[in-house]
């Protein structure tokens, strides 16, 4: 199977692909509904080595640059209690955490979840973390601009692979919030 977007040697179905994904991000893929069937997100395979934005564009498609997305953990505090979310933005722009996201969260403070908080509340690998298949009572915040792409590169759980998904689709995923502006 060829890729919709970039160059990559490997590149299948994620349903056909489950055993190279996290558990989270497995059981996603496998109860996965919506009006894109999940056939349409497509696993390749990367190399970890080839993980920094620079290198990965170089070795796997320069038009990647502009059709890939992070995905960061977020936690809003206010009164003692800690909320966590997924903010979604393209990776030529940043989280705008103090304005945006804390609104949106209606929380006092936010800020960027710790490594340890982000991979053990995920269950996904640091650098991979993917808002595909992140717990259910989590809100995840996309900025309109990814909605707005045909395909959209985003981790896969683990540092190794990728996901390809439809930009729609990141609209469609439990708890989701499209906000304009997120990345800025």
């Amino acid at each position: 199977m060829d890729a919709p977007i970039g160059h990559f040697d490997h590149a299948a179905p994620a349903p056909d692909r489950l055993d190279e994904l996290t558990a989270p991000v497995a059981d996603a893929i496998r109860g996965w509904s919506g009006s894109i069937p999940a056939d349409q997100i497509v696993y390749v395979d990367t190399d970890p080595e080839w993980a920094d934005t620079a290198v990965f564009v170089e070795h796997y498609g320069r038009e990647l640059l502009e059709q890939s997305a992070n995905c960061v953990v977020v936690a809003g505090k206010r009164g003692g209690e800690t909320q966590l979310a997924a903010c979604v933005v393209l990776s030529t722009t940043r989280v705008d955490v103090n304005g945006v996201v804390r609104r949106q969260l209606g929380a006092r403070k936010a800020s960027f979840a710790s490594m340890d908080v982000a991979t053990g509340e995920t269950g996904m690998e640091y650098g991979g973390i993917t808002p595909v298949g992140l717990p259910a009572d989590w809100a995840v915040l996309v900025d309109a601009r990814v909605v707005e792409l045909p395909y959209v590169l985003v981790g896969s759980g683990r540092r190794r692979g990728k996901l390809l998904v439809p930009g729609k689709a990141f609209a469609e995923l439990p708890g989701a919030v499209v906000i304009e502006g997120l990345g800025g």
